[in-house]
């Protein structure tokens, strides 16, 4: 749920901005919704993403929504280090107390907060999952980046987490490759969350999914993060994945916000133009 307490956050993410290029002072004053551009006309820099703030606060479940190309991945893998930002400031309050502007810190402590304090759910299960280890093997990964040695106790995590996102236990030594789309997905959700972080990144979760598993896989989630109250951050350019999940949902174009809010009151009375093209698409 969200948060009535505006001092009890979880995540802090002030100017987050990301371009790729060669910039020049005013590369993020020439691109944006107003221009109906990310790329600069002067030295064609992409701004993939500009000026983001926002918080989260614990147990909430932000959406992300936007068309390709308007920066809602690049938020996500900027958050989770697959990226380098190139400006701005983000502070975790489960680390070093939310005094530290995570985006500086040593590459070690980065693999830290990777490791025991986050977890991501990738779009396609190659880019979250090794597929030359077994379901099992995926999960201890994991743990064992965390510090977790002991094969039994490993074990016993790897199957209670596959127990809970339904993948039959009897399959924990096989590879992922021999699994379906939605499974490889649900092995992606268990090594995600084996750590018991308090913040979850999934990025376009349920795309390339038939529609049944896509339904599966969202009731999942959403189950797991009331039981297991963990933070989400949910990247989707499908507004029926942001209804279904989110507390409160962010709308990005061109790199920017143009839009925040409750996601009922969005999807019910959408003000900016572009959010509401989007409401109507789903219509």
């Amino acid at each position: 749920m969200v948060q009535d307490n505006t001092d009890n956050w979880l995540l802090r993410v002030r100017g987050l901005t990301k371009i790729y290029g060669d910039p020049i002072s005013n590369s993020i004053a020439y691109t944006g919704p107003k221009f109906g551009s990310n790329i600069c006309p002067e030295t064609d820099a992409i701004v993939a993403c500009a000026e983001i703030d926002f918080d989260l606060y614990p147990g909430e479940v932000l959406g992300v929504v936007g068309e390709s190309g308007s920066g809602k991945s690049t938020l996500v893998q900027l958050l989770y280090f697959d990226g380098e930002a190139t400006g701005g400031e983000v502070y975790f309050r489960s680390f070093e107390d939310g005094d530290t502007n995570i985006l500086r810190v040593t590459n070690q402590k980065k693999r830290y907060l990777r490791n025991h304090l986050m977890g991501m759910v990738y779009q396609n299960p190659r880019d979250g999952l090794n597929f030359k280890f077994s379901a099992g093997g995926n999960i201890a990964e994991k743990l064992l980046m965390a510090n977790e040695f002991n094969v039994g106790r490993i074990r016993n995590r790897a199957s209670s987490l596959l127990t809970q996102t339904e993948v039959p236990v009897e399959r924990m030594d096989n590879a992922p490759a021999t699994f379906s789309g939605g499974m490889q997905q649900r092995v992606q959700i268990s090594k995600a969350i084996a750590n018991n972080p308090p913040l979850i990144f999934l990025d376009e979760v349920t795309t390339g999914l038939d529609v049944s598993v896509q339904a599966k896989v969202l009731d999942l989630i959403r189950g797991l993060q009331q039981d297991l109250g963990i933070s989400m951050i949910v990247v989707s350019h499908d507004l029926s994945v942001i209804r279904m999940l989110t507390d409160r949902t962010m709308v990005l174009k061109n790199g920017r916000i143009v839009e925040s809010g409750l996601t009922d009151q969005i999807l019910q009375d959408p003000q900016h133009a572009y959010t509401q093209l989007l409401v109507s698409s789903l219509l």
